[in-house]
């Protein structure tokens, strides 16, 4: 798998959808500040980083991004770079194992990552890395959102392969067995989508979701065609594919 993100790295942020909605209610959620200090981790091709410093500020903002993908890395560097935002290391590094020292973040950013943690060492290593007070923010899908998401509606076998995500309760109670961390809020996130059929394709058979590289060669063809066909029976308009996309954001603070 890392080797076919390496192959999508450059394009990576195309082929995504970025949602400013959940960073302006973390910025709301940090209150006042002179500055703070962060990592993202899992960071990407930088899609949110970009957010992040777009809504607090270069000047607020010192950011750590961490991914195990150096060609992700590369692309965030030079698209935080060509806009302009300098406050920023990137490093090479896993969510279990941060090259952070004890107590040095006011908080971390997970968008989209959680599902391929380690959980419980990533928040164990969020702790050590926390300073008191300090906050996790964890964007993701519940897997009942991933099922009701055209993907999971129509996309054959997507919901079996994508067996990884949390249900809310499944979370808290993983969350509940960590002492020094305090699931704070819960907040859910729904967006209308609307896109062509040709959209979609092209999105899946660049395989932008984690989930697809879990199909074989021939299989994942199958249900490539199929996806679309399922869309044209679905849906009279390809031009206007209409849907409901939902989030979910958990927000933890060490105690």
């Amino acid at each position: 798998m890392k080797n076919l993100y390496s192959s999508i790295a450059h394009i990576y942020r195309s082929l995504r959808v970025t949602d400013s909605a959940a960073v302006l209610y973390i910025k709301d959620n940090l209150g006042d500040f002179d500055k703070i200090v962060a990592a993202d981790v899992g960071a990407g091709a930088g899609r949110y980083a970009k957010l992040f410093f777009d809504h607090i500020g270069n000047d607020k903002l010192f950011l750590s991004c961490f991914d195990t993908n150096e060609f992700m890395l590369k692309s965030l560097t030079d698209y935080l770079k060509d806009n302009n935002y300098t406050n920023f290391i990137t490093k090479i590094a896993t969510a279990e194992e941060m090259p952070i020292e004890d107590e040095e973040l006011d908080c971390i950013f997970s968008f989209n990552s959680i599902h391929h943690f380690n959980f419980y060492k990533f928040f164990n290593e969020a702790i050590r890395t926390l300073r008191d007070d300090g906050k996790i923010f964890i964007y993701s899908r519940t897997r009942s959102q991933n099922e009701e998401s055209i993907w999971g509606r129509y996309f054959p076998l997507f919901r079996k392969k994508e067996s990884r995500l949390f249900q809310p309760d499944e979370f808290e109670f993983k969350l509940g067995t960590i002492p020094g961390l305090e699931l704070e809020e819960t907040k859910i996130f729904s967006f209308d989508r609307d896109n062509t059929i040709k959209e979609l394709v092209e999105r899946a058979s660049s395989r932008h979701y984690s989930a697809f590289f879990l199909y074989e060669q021939d299989e994942f063809d199958y249900a490539l065609k199929k996806f679309e066909s399922n869309l044209k029976e679905n849906y009279s308009d390809p031009e206007s594919i209409k849907w409901l996309d939902e989030k979910i954001l958990y927000i933890i603070r060490k105690t």
